[in-house]
């Protein structure tokens, strides 16, 4: 009885420990909802802001979010899958391959100002792109590709040996199991990866503002060297550099940033589904 009631009493701390957990996250979007919903219409999502941003609507920033996700993918998806797929089949376990590994996870808890800095120096001022999206996209990629290339290691790892090993006897070569038996049972976990990495690109401020972010910029980038607003920079400027900026607009760049996230987050999840429904094992 004891131990029934042991593990009955584990059970409810364990509860407790994940409400207290989930709940300030609920009340934090709960918030954001509530004071940003007033804002968001069809003006505010398609209109150009106006009246030193505190007036129109978000659309190019909504534009610039979706322009530097899309080419931080562009770069960052195939640099990263190909990384790991050398890592895991055809790189030796030795002293350069550790020393590899060990340099990805730290450079996966390098702060992003950090990398921020680096894409100015980098990018801005020695190749000389300027502060613009194809600066911004390319900080952003080196910035997630060390959870891009972990992750997809780790899924490609865990793919069992026997496939590898019936793919070699039916006579294909080692490259054509990786493409045709090993990337697509570990692709869930690749996408995984991409996302996560996708996402962190998408919120991120501080490698955005050295390298493309505008203050105020009302019209859309003609090219990939231009500047251009984005979401979480202009979420940023509205809330600490402009006075008496209206609270509802506030909330309401926050929630379409939210939202923005989120909906990435449902799309990858159901194309992850769909292939680990197909998986064999």
């Amino acid at each position: 009885m004891n131990r029934h009631l042991t593990q009955k009493l584990g059970f409810v701390g364990l509860g407790l420990i994940s409400l207290l957990v989930v709940a300030p996250i609920l009340l934090v979007i709960g918030a954001i909802i509530y004071n940003g919903l007033p804002a968001v219409n069809w003006e505010f999502l398609t209109g150009m802001p106006r009246d030193g941003m505190k007036a129109g609507g978000i659309f190019p920033a909504i534009v610039g979010t979706l322009l530097l996700t899309l080419g931080t993918g562009l770069v960052a998806i195939p640099v990263g899958v190909g990384a790991a797929v050398y890592l895991s089949e055809y790189a030796s376990d030795n002293a350069l391959t550790r020393a590899i590994r060990l340099a990805i996870v730290n450079l996966a808890s390098i702060p992003s100002v950090v990398y921020g800095l680096f894409g100015l120096g980098l990018f801005v001022l020695l190749l000389q792109f300027g502060t613009s999206i194809l600066a911004g996209s390319l900080t952003l990629a080196i910035m997630t590709l060390p959870v891009i290339i972990s992750t997809s290691e780790e899924a490609l790892r865990a793919v069992p040996v026997e496939y590898r090993t019936v793919s070699a006897s039916l006579g294909g070569t080692h490259w054509q199991g990786i493409r045709r038996v090993v990337l697509p049972q570990a692709l869930p976990g690749i996408i995984t990866g991409i996302i996560l990495g996708l996402l962190r690109a998408a919120g991120e401020t501080a490698p955005i503002m050295f390298t493309v972010a505008a203050f105020f910029l009302p019209r859309l980038p003609q090219s990939a060297f231009d500047q251009t607003m984005a979401l979480p920079y202009h979420l940023f400027v509205i809330s600490t550099q402009v006075p008496q900026m209206p609270l509802k607009i506030q909330h309401g760049t926050a929630l379409v940033l939210l939202v923005f996230v989120l909906s990435m987050n449902l799309v990858a999840t159901m194309i992850r589904s769909y292939f680990r429904r197909r998986r064999e094992w």
